[in-house]
């Protein structure tokens, strides 16, 4: 009789471990795409690493990391605006980032780094900080997600020259031709080569009258 009880007993535990064994195989098949607003983004500094730490203060170039994203033909609008304190409030890049390569294993981790895409920012326009140069707010609409699929991040910006423009006081500038007299100063160089070319005809015209006299005295 106890023989019979172990014997039953080891075939129920036997049973167990295979359903259990079942049961987390098909945990482990359902884990990578999960239904929810899956991944994180992260900003990182130079130099660019994998590692999926955010840093709130970066130089002018930069990089957004996408982590634990879903698999499939999915893509992130990215989108950079200006943001208080620093103003005014505008976009100053937007974007596409293909983030669908592989499925959300790894999750925010290392190993989950889905994609990475460099920016440079044009600040033309907007009023720096002082002291912290730059602030702007990141933020990605993600596909594939069910229920919310937005992410924001905000962030300093700082060693970014700013783009200037200058115009002429009082409207559009212009310079004087080459060779051409200034206000004020009449140009006379024509009127000399008249007034020469008169003297010259004056003078053919008295010498060939002196000519014509002399030839009647001789005759």
């Amino acid at each position: 009789m106890i023989a019979v009880r172990r014997g039953t007993t080891f075939a129920v535990a036997i049973c167990v471990a295979l359903i259990a064994c079942v049961a987390l195989a098909g945990l482990a098949t359902a884990a990578p795409n999960p239904p929810g607003n899956n991944g994180t983004v992260k900003i990182d500094d130079v130099p660019f690493d994998d590692a999926p730490n955010n840093e709130p203060h970066v130089g002018c170039v930069f990089q957004v990391d996408f982590y634990g994203f879903d698999e499939g033909d999915l893509f992130a609008d990215v989108t950079f605006e200006s943001h208080p304190p620093t103003g005014p409030v505008q976009v100053l890049l937007t974007d596409s980032v293909f983030i669908g390569e592989d499925d959300n294993a790894g999750g925010g981790s290392q190993a989950g780094l889905d994609a990475a895409a460099t920016y440079t920012l044009d600040f033309t326009g907007i009023q720096p900080h002082p002291n912290q140069g730059f602030h702007v707010k990141l933020t990605i609409h993600a596909d594939g997600s069910h229920g919310a699929d937005t992410k924001h991040k905000v962030f300093w910006v700082t060693g970014c020259i700013q783009a200037s423009s200058t115009s002429a006081v009082g409207g559009a500038s212009s310079s004087a031709p080459s060779g051409s007299a200034g206000p004020g100063l009449p140009f006379t160089g024509a009127n000399t080569v008249s007034l020469l070319l008169a003297g010259l005809a004056l003078l053919g015209l008295g010498a060939g009258t002196l000519l014509a006299k002399t030839r009647q005295s001789r005759m």
